[in-house]
């Protein structure tokens, strides 16, 4: 019973605990709801006030947009009324040139009705007095043009043919004897020596066994000395001996000389090679300056650029056919000089000329291009005078000469590289050019047999005078020629020559 009423108190207890905390949380609760209340209110209003300032904005806005899109309607509108009305002013002149055009049209079709008519008129008054004339000559009209041709042609070709060769033998009559005299005199006023130089690219070693300290280990030198020379090397072909090999002659000596010097040295290592390489290539950038200077005296040529100089004195170590190509140059120059002087020509222009016509060779192997052409380009460059770039540029027919110089050049550079041991080539060269010739030469028709003769310098050829008759013989002997040029690189110049012989043979019994 005690432990009941113990409960029972408790829960009591429990019921007066709570209902006090009611009676006391109950109005701070709905005071706490109050002013939440309020505060929802006032938010509220103010949100309302805060989007009817932005729908006001936002009004404004639109409202100043919709008027600059309608002023920019308007403008675009007035452009679209304004290209209207060109092209209906352009349409309008169109129609008006359109039927302009339509009546110049109908006024030519009249004027062509009226002359096709004339046309017909005189076909036919022509017919009439044709018919006439071949009843009266008893033969028709292609009958009596096909005799007048022949007749016509067959005096046309024997004049032709007589006045070529009046024409011919008064031009070797009186250009024999004076180019026969203003050659002896140039060769005899510039005697040079023979030409017996030639670029030497094998270095001697002084005992076999340099060739393994010039290879290195595992090859280390020759590939350090091939790549800072830019040449190659061959270390075996040749006893006590290396070769050099490169398509640039000064490349190719700027690798011998430090060749040699490694020899002599002998300290071979990259290091080393590499110096000696720069060393060697001052030293040949010098000569090459020198070279070009002594050349320009000793041809007494003034006034070029030093660019055309160092470039010049590069051609000390090209040859053509074994002669040394900047010797060749100053020769020209003499030899042009002297044929100005006896000729009357510009002295100066034609010694300018002679020395620098083969100046392209000292680049054509850089370049893509004709040597002739290659070396007017660079001339012109450094204002060069006109005459002598254009002296450069045709001294082989590549393009046409403009001067008396120019053929002045052109026969210097002849004289120089034909005469007696200006020029030498190998006997399997040799043996080609001769064999070509006559190809070229029995490849027309016509040609009974021909012979190179004069060291491939003239070529015979015998044709069947059946065939070809005298003017047959000099278009033959022209066309061989301009065959031989377009197709074949020689020293010097060609003679073609053509016989027609005719035999008539009899028998006294």
């Amino acid at each position: 019973m005690v432990i009941l009423w113990a409960v029972i108190g408790l829960i009591a207890g429990a019921i007066i605990a709570a209902a006090a905390m009611w009676l006391y949380l109950k109005p701070r609760t709905e005071e706490a709801y109050a002013t939440l209340q309020q505060e929802i209110e006032t938010k509220k209003k103010e949100t309302e006030k805060e989007s009817a300032t932005i729908i006001r904005t936002a009004q404004q806005e639109a409202k100043q947009m919709r008027h600059e899109a309608e002023k920019v309607a308007e403008r675009r509108y007035q452009d679209l009324a304004r290209a209207e009305e060109r092209v209906d002013a352009r349409n309008s002149k169109l129609d008006q040139q359109t039927k302009k055009l339509e009546q110049r049209e109908q006024v030519l079709n009249k004027r062509q009705s009226r002359l096709d008519r004339r046309q017909n008129e005189m076909d036919k008054i022509a017919q009439k007095h044709r018919a006439q004339l071949e009843e009266v000559a008893a033969m028709s009209s292609d009958d009596a043009k096909q005799l007048l041709l022949q007749d016509v042609e067959k005096e046309s070709r024997q004049d032709m043919a007589r006045l070529m060769r009046e024409i011919e033998d008064q031009a070797k009559e009186t250009a024999e004897s004076k180019a026969r005299q203003y050659i002896a005199m140039a060769i005899q006023r510039v005697a040079s020596d023979q030409v017996a130089e030639i670029t030497v690219s094998t270095v001697p070693l002084p005992k076999e066994e340099m060739k393994g300290r010039i290879i290195g280990r595992n090859g280390r030198n020759i590939r350090a000395f091939e790549q800072a020379a830019g040449v190659d090397v061959v270390v075996d072909d040749t006893p006590e001996a290396v070769t050099v090999s490169s398509f640039d002659p000064v490349r190719r000596e700027v690798a011998r000389r430090a060749m040699e010097r490694l020899i002599v040295d002998g300290r071979i290592h990259p290091a080393r090679i590499e110096k000696l390489i720069k060393d060697a290539q001052k030293e040949v950038e010098k000569d090459i300056k020198e070279a070009g200077d002594q050349a320009a005296y000793e041809a007494n040529v003034h006034g070029l650029h030093p660019q055309i100089l160092a470039m010049l004195g590069r051609l000390k170590y090209r040859t053509s056919y074994g002669q040394n190509q900047l010797h060749h140059a100053v020769e020209a120059a003499k030899i042009a000089s002297v044929l100005a002087a006896e000729l009357g020509a510009n002295v100066e222009m034609a010694k300018m000329g002679g020395l620098l016509h083969d100046l392209g060779k000292a680049m054509d192997h850089e370049q893509e291009g004709t040597h002739a052409q290659l070396g007017a380009d660079y001339a012109k460059r450094f204002k060069v005078p006109n005459i002598v770039i254009n002296a450069i540029a045709s001294h082989h027919h590549e393009v046409e000469q403009d001067s008396v110089e120019a053929i002045i050049v052109e026969a210097a550079d002849a004289i120089s590289g034909a005469r007696p041991g200006a020029r030498r080539e190998s006997l399997e060269n040799y043996i080609k050019r001769v064999r070509t010739l006559e190809e070229i030469a029995t490849a027309f028709e016509g040609v009974e047999s021909a012979y190179a003769l004069q060291a491939g310098r003239e070529i015979r050829i015998l044709v069947k005078p059946g065939k070809i008759d005298d003017l047959g013989s000099m278009r033959l002997s022209k066309d061989i020629a301009k065959t031989i040029e377009d197709s074949m690189q020689y020293p010097g110049q060609i003679q073609v020559t053509v016989i027609r012989e005719t035999r008539a043979v009899g028998f006294a019994k």
